[in-house]
């Protein structure tokens, strides 16, 4: 397209896109709601559901006078996007920070945390008690140096019991705290007496837990347990794959049941290195809101497409080139964990084993208040920041209806009286994808103990349930 076309369409989009907002752009809000300005507008813009949120639409005020009579209703930005939302049963995963630093932190793997990951279980469907139990310790943590190990069930925070009520205010509320553990008996939850204290130190967690080879029955299994899309790490997760190449596997176990998400980007890298045939193809599809998803299929429609790729900057991807992989998963798997698995399925078979995944088929950006939206030249003035949903995603069959979970292949729950040993080849999911692959389990075995109705995790505390792509379109940018 010619330079000169290029720019025309580009003012045209913005004065589209904000045309009812004339005298927004050149008349700066009070001092006061600046926060909340930066909020209408870039949920004005991006935000999937614009079009179902009334005070959100584009005509919906005429000048800057009108919008900030409207702002100054809401004393706190936190109340003002919670109500330009809709639904909480449609829109589950959008949140307002207000320290973007930690936001950045969180979507690269980096918290303030013990190195405790846990799920949250009712103790019955009709309770409103809760109790944890840790799925993993991060090495060289706070919990790691105290003793907290794999399935160890707590049921309090200094002494007050977990209910559905108070859990995130006591879980993340303290930087030192004491955890009350109890135990498993005959399908109780019982407390035991014992408490460790902890403390939570800014920490940043490597998502290569455990990586090794298996071998059983004339087959090399590699076994990944990969719990995050961090970007700095997939040159790391590709030397990992790079290790499995050489030692020449012949199926793959990725355990992502810990996985709550992260870098689209990064998914995509790693369903490359599964794969390594389908450089170029489509590996999944963005559908935005109709006011940008229009844009982006008149001006530059490839923008809505993340394809597989073969290299990482300008280092090769070690790809397996495998026509199948086993993928465990729990009800802590999510957005761009299931996006790999929603992606590969059109090229290659995947079998699922585990539990349903919790159905996040949609995608954020993190929005900041400057004027192109994005981390150049940010109000200094405050910290606030976004990430709302703007987009959902689907695979190359356009396919991308799993609000509800991914049902998997084989169904194996974990139950908090018996969750094995991560890695090793009696721990109840790896064995059951170990004997698929070996063809030695024809029955997938049944959940040991009492299961318990899931309720929360700790990445989904923390905001790390993310799925987002890094940047803003740079396409789009430049029509703001």
């Amino acid at each position: 397209m010619k330079p000169y076309l290029k720019i025309t369409l580009l003012i045209l989009l913005a004065f589209l896109t904000l045309q009812s907002c004339e005298d927004m752009d050149d008349v700066p809000p009070p001092a006061g709601l600046e926060v909340n300005d930066f909020i209408w507008k870039g949920l004005n813009l991006y935000y999937l559901w614009q079009a179902d949120v009334p005070n959100l639409a584009d005509n919906r005020f005429a000048n800057q006078a009108q919008l900030n009579s409207f702002l100054q209703q809401y004393d706190q930005p936190e109340d003002l996007f919670n109500a330009l939302r809709v639904n909480s049963s449609i829109d589950r995963f959008s949140w307002i920070v207000s320290d973007y630093l930690e936001l950045e932190g969180a979507l690269q793997g980096t918290t303030k945390n013990d190195g405790m990951a846990y799920s949250l279980f009712r103790k019955s469907s009709s309770s409103n008690e809760i109790f944890g139990c840790v799925s993993y310790v991060i090495p060289n943590s706070d919990a790691s140096a105290k003793g907290i190990k794999r399935g160890d069930i707590f049921y309090g925070i200094n002494g007050t019991q977990l209910t559905m009520s108070n859990y995130r205010t006591l879980l993340s509320g303290f930087d030192n705290y004491t955890l009350n553990l109890a135990d498993y008996n005959n399908g109780a939850i019982t407390p035991n007496g014992k408490s460790v204290d902890l403390t939570k130190t800014v920490l940043a967690e490597d998502p290569i837990l455990i990586n090794k080879v298996i071998e059983k029955d004339g087959h090399k299994i590699g076994y990944l347990i990969y719990n995050g899309f961090y970007p700095s790490y997939d040159k790391e997760l590709n030397d990992v794959f790079g290790s499995f190449k050489s030692q020449g596997i012949t199926d793959l176990v990725l355990d992502l049941r810990y996985n709550s998400g992260g870098s689209i980007q990064s998914a995509t890298r790693l369903a490359s290195m599964i794969t390594g045939e389908f450089t170029g193809k489509v590996f999944s599809k963005q559908r935005w809101n109709d006011k940008i998803n229009s844009y982006f299929e008149s001006e530059d429609p490839d923008a809505l497409k993340d394809l597989f790729v073969d290299k990482i900057d300008n280092t090769p991807l070690n790809s397996l080139n495998l026509s199948k992989v086993y993928i465990l998963t729990t009800h802590n798997t999510a957005s761009a964990s299931e996006l790999v698995i929603n992606g590969l399925k059109p090229y290659i078979d995947v079998y699922q084993i585990g539990d349903i995944t919790i159905g996040k088929n949609v995608g954020s950006i993190t929005i900041y208040d400057s004027p192109t939206f994005g981390k150049e030249n940010r109000n200094p003035k405050h910290r606030y920041a976004m990430q709302p949903i703007v987009l959902k995603i689907v695979n190359a069959d356009d396919f991308g209806d799993y609000f509800n979970g991914l049902t998997p292949t084989y169904s194996l729950k974990e139950s908090p009286s018996n969750f094995g040993e991560l890695g090793a080849t009696t721990e109840p999911l790896l064995s059951t994808a170990i004997g698929k692959i070996t063809s030695t389990a024809r029955m997938v075995k049944k959940t040991q103990g009492k299961t318990f109705p899931y309720f929360d995790d700790s990445k989904s505390i923390t905001g790390q349930n993310q799925m987002y792509i890094e940047k803003v379109p740079p396409g789009l940018l430049q029509s703001l």
